[in-house]
């Protein structure tokens, strides 16, 4: 053990025993801890920092817009602005699904199996 070490461990121990760390919040619950094992090793100290920063990755990123899209589309009356909405929305469902080097499941977006089922049918 280096003297950092040691150092450290004495100013724990000493703040134990003075109970300053009774009054902690979540005391006696357990850590939520981040699960990073989807991340390669060398850029999960990459992915914290810009998690802390507030900065997300892209698949996030578009995640967030599609659900946004998801919610406007319920409020547009226009057939035009729905249309090119509809097209928005398409366009960043395929770029999330070619992002995540992946096939494209129907399953993941149970709004428009029944319309590409139809399609493929007659």
């Amino acid at each position: 053990m280096d003297i950092f070490e040691k150092i450290a461990e004495e100013k724990i121990r000493e703040a134990m025993e003075q109970g300053l760390f009774n009054d902690l919040p979540n005391k006696g619950k357990p850590l939520k801890l981040e699960d990073l094992s989807f991340v390669p090793e060398d850029l999960r100290i990459a992915y914290k920092i810009l998690k802390n920063a507030g900065c997300i990755p892209p698949e996030m990123e578009i995640r967030k817009e599609i659900i946004d899209l998801k919610d406007l589309l319920k409020t547009i009356d226009d057939d035009e602005e729905r249309i090119k909405r509809i097209r928005e929305l398409n366009f960043k469902l395929l770029k999330l699904n070619i992002g995540k080097k992946r096939p494209f499941y129907i399953e993941d977006f149970p709004e428009y199996e029944d319309k590409i089922i139809k399609k493929f049918i007659g």
